[in-house]
């Protein structure tokens, strides 16, 4: 008997404009920085509502928050707050930036950080916010921004989840002095790797643009372009973060689509709150009424007490089932490195910690199938029914 086919989870959803765009660029002798970039620039920052002058793409969300950090003017060794409950990215790029991360716990309900948390981690030397939206929910970004004007402290917000979020009509990226994006390969725009710096400051978007590629006062497009040769000057020791056009090519077709995209998770997110209520699980809470959910990560809660399964071998008996799941984040305090680096424990941010040992990421991709998501609804409720019936 062949085996089920395997459901891989955060596949894209790649068609045939993606494809030909690709094909087309690299026959046109032009894969590095480019016409592509700029016109992804161009539409992402309309898509966002603000000038073309005000965003620069990048090669990942990691270098768009580690040029932020740099671009911001922040003094090395400043204390940047953020939240336990992210990708190692998030404090690895303020840990690069020649700062220090701090820790302020989640909410328990929604797991974005915490801006009572944030209040009582400021100290003398706190220069920043780095809040997450995580799984695409909005932060409270009214009490952070408001935190932030009292402490007189730069914002740079973690958007890699949260490309179509909104907070009270206002989308996310805008709040802060920086919006850092993602479009890595399981990301709501994809460009296999990437990333975009959405800038208040065009001096500053300006500065992180050519931080992005060497500290070069022009890229390799305007230097070698069909308008003729151009001399460049390094002005910074920048970084070698720049984007290809072999990428904005796939990403200039994913963000054409990232509405109707929307439309399908919101199916299969829907699809899932009403096929899953009635087991022992915890599911996403819902979504205030002043926000837009970016819909990126449907994560359930699995815990032990209340289902039969440790979160672990729910994991396990899922990859038995065939079925591909993710784990939206062990909290970062559980990790070797940051234990040892900073003396962190991870008791110091319960929630944070609650949240990484019971998390569970399901499948949700606008390429999935009816049929995909009654197989995974079909596993989820045989793994949790078969464990609970032996408590």
């Amino acid at each position: 008997m062949d085996e089920l086919p395997f459901l891989i989870f955060g596949a894209p959803a790649i068609g045939e404009e993606e494809i030909a765009e690709v094909v087309d660029c690299m026959r046109s002798g032009w894969l590095g920085t480019g016409p592509r970039v700029a016109r992804f620039e161009a539409d992402f920052a309309a898509y966002r509502g603000v000038g073309p002058q005000h965003v620069a793409a990048v090669n990942s969300c990691t270098a768009a928050l580690h040029v932020s950090m740099v671009a911001a003017g922040l003094e090395p060794g400043s204390e940047v707050i953020t939240t336990p409950l992210t990708f190692c990215a998030t404090v690895n790029a303020i840990m690069h930036a020649g700062l220090t991360p701090v820790l302020a716990d989640v909410d328990e309900t929604t797991g974005n950080i915490d801006p009572d948390a944030i209040e009582a981690a400021i100290t003398p030397r706190t220069r920043a916010i780095v809040p997450v939206h995580f799984a695409g929910r909005p932060c409270e970004m009214d009490r952070i921004v408001a935190i932030a004007e009292k402490h007189g402290l730069v914002i740079i917000e973690d958007c890699a989840h949260a490309i179509e979020t909104e907070y009270h009509g206002t989308p996310a990226g805008r709040f802060g002095d920086f919006g850092c994006f993602s479009f890595y390969v399981t990301k709501n725009v994809v460009t296999g790797e990437g990333g975009m710096i959405l800038g208040r400051d065009e001096e500053k978007i300006a500065r992180a643009r050519i931080l992005a590629l060497h500290g070069m006062s022009k890229d390799a497009w305007h230097r070698f372009g069909d308008a003729g040769y151009k001399h460049y000057q390094v002005v910074e020791c920048g970084f070698k973060y720049n984007m290809m056009d072999m990428q904005a090519a796939i990403g200039l077709h994913q963000l054409a689509k990232v509405e109707k995209h929307w439309l399908r998770r919101q199916q299969i997110w829907h699809a899932y709150d009403e096929a899953l209520a009635e087991l022992p699980i915890t599911l996403p809470a819902e979504a205030a009424p002043y926000t837009r959910h970016g819909l990126h990560l449907y994560t359930i809660r699995v815990d032990h007490e209340r289902c039969g399964i440790a979160r672990d071998d729910f994991l396990d008996a899922m990859n038995k089932q065939r079925i591909g799941t993710g784990v939206h984040y062990l909290s970062v305090a559980e990790h070797p490195y940051y234990r040892e680096t900073f003396g962190w424990e991870a008791e110091r941010w319960p929630h944070a910690m609650a949240w990484g040992r019971q998390t569970v990421s399901l499948p949700l991709s606008p390429g999935m199938s009816d049929a995909d998501i009654e197989s995974v609804v079909s596993a989820v409720r045989a793994v949790v029914r078969a464990r609970s019936q032996r408590k």
